[in-house]
């Protein structure tokens, strides 16, 4: 079926958990007047709806049952579950990595995939997660594979959580991470990858406000290009 979207421009920024992907796709989409879409919201409010249901997160069928049940909004930047705020809970590490495992599972991925397309709205898009560039937005105008080292992404993690008040401890962080990596890029469905159309953007030694001006940079180049 044909997008009637496909004209809208999208900028897809995948990349490992914590390589700061949130934070710049936002400020890319704040600066351009784009929506955006954080993919990764999705698959953790279903983690957190399929933990609070007590179902097994590894087996599909119970995944995909908890998924035909729930409504998952966004509203500013209020994530729903049903009509309950999840938008703190689902930041929590818990619902982090029963998002990961939730992703594995692909009658799930493919059911999520037509939720994704449809925020695909004039002006444009800014869209983060895994599988953006590969298979939500194979024609996204600007494709970004947004990287950092392991101990780079699990200090930022530890950051994060120490600014909201969370426990967190950081050898756990950094095998979380490595963890969920493994997961990412080794499960069968739409794993993490760079694809080969995607500019390559290690941001171990940027900070978010350069990592946005060198995205940016890309896409008026682009821009012009055309």
């Amino acid at each position: 079926m044909l997008d009637p979207n496909s004209s809208v421009p999208v900028i897809a920024i995948d990349g490992p958990s914590a390589s700061g992907k949130g934070t710049v796709a936002q400020g890319v989409a704040r600066a351009l007047g784009f929506h955006y879409l954080d993919s990764g919201a999705i698959y953790r409010v279903l983690g957190l709806a399929a933990l609070r249901a007590g179902v097994n997160l590894d087996n599909e069928a119970d995944v995909f049952h908890v998924l035909l049940k729930i409504n998952i909004g966004f509203v500013g930047d209020v994530v729903r579950l049903d009509s309950t705020d999840v938008t703190d809970a689902i930041r929590e590490e818990a619902a982090g990595g029963a998002a990961s495992k939730v992703g594995t599972h692909a009658r799930v991925r493919e059911a999520l995939t037509e939720k994704q397309r449809a925020f695909r709205q004039p002006p444009g898009l800014v869209a983060d997660g895994r599988d953006m560039g590969s298979v939500i937005f194979p024609d996204a105008r600007l494709k970004i594979y947004l990287t950092a080292s392991v101990e780079a992404r699990a200090q930022r993690r530890y950051k994060q959580l120490i600014g909201k008040a969370l426990n967190a401890n950081m050898t756990a962080l950094l095998q979380d991470i490595m963890l969920r990596d493994q997961r990412d890029s080794e499960r069968a469905a739409a794993p993490l990858k760079k694809v080969a159309d995607a500019v390559v953007l290690d941001t171990t030694n940027l900070t978010a406000t350069q990592a946005m001006a060198e995205v940016l940079a890309h896409y008026h180049a682009l821009r012009h290009a055309h």
